[in-house]
């Protein structure tokens, strides 16, 4: 302890007593513990005991914690500590099994990374960039991937960065400016589809929300990661929903909801971010992302109400609200993405207000076409600590969005059960025999944070993805399989 600048312990709940005793200067500990716990429960204690001595923090953790719960105390603890940039930060723990000190430790390293992680700053005096703590962890478990740690913080402090850029700074022409950039420091292929070329491939509802943009600079982003490896390889596709401002359109926002627009493209950063992660991580599968880059403005150009359009696989979407233009971009995106083919699709999107209205902006929702594979999507949630809820996707739904002029409307008027419509919708892009996978990202935007993100925007999606590719592993035969085409 002696040669660290700062100090965590994590002790079991049920040990409390006994483990705190042990600790340098035990008597005193277990004095605070005492006196703490006739207050009320107690989870965290902290202290500088003597003059000289290194601020510490000793945590009680219980052994039946979820995930989500272990990043939660995390977050907590480091908040607690907040120690000096560049500080030297021991972590140990202290009478934990095997795997619960592991998760912990893992937990602590992840709420360490995320809340020394710089973001956007456009200041006259702009702050020196923090140095990152220096971690030595100390457990009786096994030593925790401490790639994956990283890999994971990495993808994760891109999409809160992309999304924290004010929309004057992070337009469609910089977005895709920045993007190009980071393919060619990644080692991606970068390709653009402008809206000359969406108009060659018919591609009517996204071209319908940018009709309005003061500067033609929409379109489609694809970046493309390829595994090592000689032969066949899996197919991974990501897409997301870069608006990056929405308006609202004709069917204008209030200024309460408007405020935070600029966050309307976090599930294309979320799609970004998981790349990056899965490329530091050398995945030997390849990976496509497409992000569907516009704006939806107000003016005398923007799409109406009661228009019909034609998307790119030849449905046509009678518009019933201009606002829910997120649906109507990936509805083009994904189609054009189904055209490779890929072994799964995974979308990314803030897209419904009636999704945090379902799950608060504590679970993200998602949606499939393989309802058989519930269960696997709500276990990388468990799992992850980014908690996911699977909804329902019963083909009567579909009688809502019944159109007597089109073959679809792309919305209903009224809100009830649109993160569900949405899905619904979405699901007509995208070819059945392809496995698919749709997260309503109601958790992007939470004050304070959540779990072990301190920051109200969060990235939610990275490290659930990372779990559902890597630890659920649905890549591989026999999990997400293609149905035959009739």
């Amino acid at each position: 302890m002696k040669k660290h600048d700062a100090s965590i312990v994590i002790c079991d709940h049920q040990q409390a007593e006994s483990r705190l005793v042990k600790l340098p200067f035990g008597a005193i500990w277990q004095r605070l513990y005492r006196e703490a716990k006739a207050r009320g429960p107690v989870s965290i204690l902290s202290a500088r005991l003597t003059a000289d001595a290194l601020p510490m923090v000793v945590a009680l953790a219980k052994a039946s914690s979820s995930a989500f719960e272990r990043l939660s105390l995390a977050g907590r603890i480091w908040k607690e500590l907040s120690p000096a940039p560049g500080a030297k930060v021991l972590i140990s723990t202290q009478g934990l099994d095997e795997p619960h000190s592991a998760a912990m430790l893992e937990a602590l390293t992840a709420a360490a990374l995320a809340a020394t992680a710089p973001m956007p700053v456009i200041k006259s005096k702009p702050a020196k960039a923090p140095e990152p703590p220096q971690l030595t962890l100390n457990g009786d478990g096994p030593d925790i991937d401490a790639a994956l740690a990283i890999a994971i913080d990495r993808g994760n402090h891109l999409a809160r960065w992309l999304t924290t850029l004010p929309p004057n700074v992070l337009h469609t022409a910089s977005y895709r400016k920045a993007l190009r950039a980071l393919a060619k420091r990644e080692g991606w292929a970068f390709s653009f589809l402008d809206e000359g070329a969406l108009k060659r491939l018919n591609a009517g509802a996204f071209l319908a929300v940018t009709r309005a943009n003061e500067h033609r600079d929409a379109g489609i982003v694809r970046l493309r990661y390829r595994g090592s490896g000689e032969g066949a390889r899996k197919k991974l596709t990501l897409v997301g929903k870069g608006i990056c401002f929405d308006t609202g359109g004709i069917n204008l926002k209030p200024h309460k909801s408007m405020y935070q627009m600029h966050e309307d493209m976090q599930g294309s950063a979320v799609a970004v971010g998981t790349l990056l992660a899965l490329t530091r991580l050398k995945v030997p599968y390849d990976v496509d992302c497409w992000l569907a880059i516009t704006e939806n403005q107000i003016g005398p150009n923007a799409f109406r109400p009661q228009e019909v359009v034609r998307a790119a696989n030849g449905v046509t979407i009678q518009v019933a609200h201009s606002d829910a233009e997120g649906r109507m971009v990936l509805a083009d995106t994904l189609a054009i993405a189904s055209r490779e083919q890929p072994d799964l699709i995974v979308d990314f999107a803030t897209l419904t207000g009636s999704c945090v209205t379902a799950l608060t902006e504590r679970y993200a929702g998602a949606f499939t076409n393989r309802p058989e594979f519930h269960s696997v999507i709500e276990a990388a949630g468990r799992e992850s600590g980014e908690r996911v809820w699977p909804f329902p996707m019963d083909e009567d739904y579909d009688s809502d969005l019944e159109s007597s002029i089109a073959d679809v409307l792309h919305c209903t008027p009224d809100s009830k059960g649109d993160h569900i419509l949405a899905a619904r919708f979405l699901n007509r892009f995208v070819p059945a025999e392809i496995p698919w996978i749709h997260l309503d990202l109601a958790p992007s935007n939470r004050s304070g944070g959540l779990a072990h993100i301190p920051t109200d925007f969060t990235g939610f999606g990275v490290r659930f993805m990372a779990q559902l590719l890597l630890e659920q592993d649905v890549l591989s035969a026999g999990r997400f399989k293609r149905a035959r085409k009739e």
